[in-house]
């Protein structure tokens, strides 16, 4: 039955796809070049609030000489790595833990569900008064917000491999321990890289958390800083370079994922 322009699960062509999602983007383009046309005083929105994005772009040299845009955005990403570091050596063995053997998913379970409810901003002020000011506190409060989000994706990647075959593990004699690192880990390493993959995405929202509050290096202290003395254009132009960073290194992983498990494109 013919359905019309908007079919239900319909498969589009590459370039139909792409020019149906730059559609939104060009709107919103207009729509900021309209409220911000013409003279300050005669705009829609002021240029204190709004800056043209003329202005934006304009303003990309001072942000990367006078702000020293790409050590700040260094210092960032190298806070990111460590905080990521840390919060997968506490979620990963206790995220398969928890997916592989009953009594420890009951046992921190509660946990969990805890964390999960817990507002991760709340973190900042509790990682403040526990380790201060300095690079500790950011590292310490990435981690735990990385261990939060990764915890319940890396536990649901094991509960999805299917109890078949551990049946037939143990039927060949296989012990616990290889139950566990020959059947569960390699069958659900697709699903952990995944959930590790998303997670580290995420982290650019977390780590301007800590950066904004303590205003100093890293990029957050540049949004902050310019929310207060200006110009405002930075703060857009590093919302913009967070996302093409975030957008590069999600690629990154995505070519690391088609390498490691060419196996799960094939399937799709």
């Amino acid at each position: 039955m013919h359905q019309g322009f908007l079919r239900i699960r319909e498969s589009l062509p590459a370039w139909r796809a792409w020019l149906l999602g730059s559609l939104p983007i060009l709107a919103l383009l207009l729509a900021w070049m309209g409220a911000t046309a013409g003279a300050a005083e005669e705009r829609l929105l002021s240029p204190a609030i709004l800056p043209s994005p003329a202005e934006v772009v304009g303003s990309l040299r001072s942000l990367w000489f006078d702000r020293a845009l790409t050590r700040n955005l260094g210092v960032s990403f190298s806070r990111i790595l460590a905080g990521f570091a840390v919060g997968v050596a506490i979620a990963f063995p206790l995220g398969l833990a928890m997916g592989a053997f009953t009594k420890v998913k009951a046992a921190f379970t509660p946990l969990t569900v805890f964390g999960a409810y817990l507002p991760i901003p709340a973190l900042v002020p509790l990682t403040l008064s526990l380790f201060g000011t300095e690079e500790t506190q950011k590292v310490a409060f990435l981690a735990l917000a990385f261990a939060i989000y990764l915890v319940p994706l890396i536990v649901a990647a094991v509960d999805g491999v299917e109890d078949t075959y551990l049946k037939t593990a143990y039927t060949l004699g296989a012990s616990r321990s290889e139950a566990v690192t020959k059947v569960l880990l390699p069958i659900a390493w697709p699903a952990i890289f995944r959930a590790l993959r998303l997670g580290f995405g995420v982290g650019w929202s977390y780590i301007l958390l800590t950066e904004m509050v303590d205003v100093g290096k890293g990029i957050g202290g540049i949004i902050i800083t310019s929310q207060r003395r200006g110009p405002r254009e930075h703060i857009y132009l590093v919302l913009l370079v967070i996302v093409a960073v975030a957008f590069l290194t999600d690629k990154l992983w995505q070519f690391a994922e088609k390498r490691l498990f060419p196996h799960q494109e094939q399937g799709r």
